[in-house]
């Protein structure tokens, strides 16, 4: 089942950070390389759940979440730009999930959430190593749009990721 969270209050902090282990492990050592792993892993889960309560969920920003049973399997952020114009960021799927489409189901499941609201266009940026998150957004109907990725939110563009695009209209 596909879940629309809009506020921190509806987020079950406990399944996201259960979804995002692995990231978060990785960024842990990267901030925090002389840091015991699991101090540093509770300060980076501390910080994400800090970001999302303080930045992110500001009314506008929708947190899409695939559920199958009582796990939180598959998750995405979307933040609108501008009318029409969004961008995608942090698609994820739990470890124990992978491989098995839970990754292309919540992006379907949220694209077309958001066809009911007429035409729009989402970019996201991925990783030209991450050959299983580029055959996701394709198998989605998303494109390379460029050869450099831009992260819409900040300005920043990053030449080790494509650019990509899919468009409603």
């Amino acid at each position: 089942m596909l879940i629309e969270i809009t506020k921190f209050e509806d987020l079950d902090t406990r399944a996201l950070m259960d979804l995002y282990r692995e990231s978060n492990e990785e960024n842990a050592e990267y901030f925090h390389p002389d840091m015991d792993k699991t101090e540093a892993l509770a300060l980076q889960e501390a910080g994400f759940l800090e970001f999302l309560r303080r930045d992110f969920f500001n009314g506008v920003n929708r947190y899409y979440v695939l559920e199958e049973g009582s796990v939180w399997v598959s998750a995405l952020r979307l933040t609108p730009v501008r009318e029409g114009f969004y961008y995608l960021e942090a698609l994820e799927t739990h470890p124990d999930y992978r491989k098995r489409g839970y990754g292309a189901r919540v992006l379907s499941e949220t694209l077309r959430s958001l066809e009911k609201s007429g035409p729009f266009e989402v970019h996201d940026r991925v990783n030209k190593k991450n050959t299983a998150s580029l055959a996701t957004h394709r198998k989605c109907g998303f494109v390379v749009d460029s050869e450099v990725g831009m992260d819409y939110l900040t300005g920043e563009r990053n030449d080790r990721s494509y650019g990509m695009r899919y468009c409603f209209k």
